[in-house]
């Protein structure tokens, strides 16, 4: 066990200096993020209530694009360039290997997460979490399901070429969808059933209730439920799919 967490730390130091040395990672994982925050922060100047909203909104989605996204981009370029293979005929084990993925995933989505709250007190005049525990809960529990489903994700993308294709054509609707919901109170039925039932708005949801003073939401366990179901079924897909070498298309 202690040579085995050992080589995990390094894993997840050598992850942290590639994450560093890729600048569309970077920029995916925390620049995009930030762009939607400042541009919608600007927006809404006007409106505290509006301003409410839009921070734990862009905090689920950097819970998404630095897990999702980022592991679904990665998993499948070292699939395809055959670094996996490499990596797997060596000594280093599965678990350490996986485990500094992991580490590196959420250390990105702690460091996008903490810029989120800073800016929200800072700038846009939110105040500080007043439920840090429910906050970290969430954060995990979305950080855990999503990056399940990203790897998951990652199988059904036949090369790395079409990735961005594969990956925005689900990032992008899911986010549209959970922001109009999240943000409207009159948005059509059908359009609410299909959002509740993703997993970014239940995350959106506990966030705000953990990160601002006065929000509410209907139940953090039905909230929790949802996000956990998804990850259970990320994580089937994800063990059950996986591979080690590039697709034979």
């Amino acid at each position: 066990m202690p040579e085995t967490l050992a080589l995990s730390w390094r894993q997840y130091r050598l992850e942290r200096r590639m994450f560093w040395r890729n600048p569309s990672a970077a920029f995916f994982n925390f620049v995009l993020p930030l762009l939607f925050l400042a541009a919608g922060g600007a927006i809404l100047s006007g409106s505290q209530r509006d301003l409410n909203k839009l921070v734990p909104a862009i905090a689920g989605m950097s819970v998404m694009s630095t897990t999702f996204t980022a592991l679904a981009y990665n998993i499948v370029f070292l699939r395809e360039r055959g670094v996996l293979k490499r990596i797997r005929g060596t000594p280093l084990p599965t678990i350490s290997y996986f485990g500094g993925v992991a580490a590196n995933a959420v250390t990105n989505t702690a460091l996008q997460i903490v810029i989120v709250v800073a800016a929200g007190r800072l700038i846009f005049g939110i105040g500080w979490p007043p439920h840090v525990a429910t906050l970290i809960v969430f954060v995990l529990v979305g950080v855990v399901c999503f990056a399940a489903l990203g790897v998951a994700f990652a199988h059904a993308i036949p090369n790395f070429e079409s990735t961005a294709a594969y990956v925005n054509a689900v990032f992008l609707p899911v986010v549209f969808v959970s922001f109009y919901v999240f943000d409207s109170s009159s948005a059509p039925g059908f359009v609410r059933t299909i959002a509740d039932a993703l997993p970014l708005t239940p995350l959106i949801e506990g966030l705000s209730s953990a990160m601002v003073a006065g929000a509410h939401t209907p139940s953090h366990l039905d909230a929790l439920a949802v996000i956990g179901l998804w990850g259970v079924f990320g994580l089937y897909f994800a063990v059950r799919g996986f591979s080690w070498e590039q697709s034979r298309t």
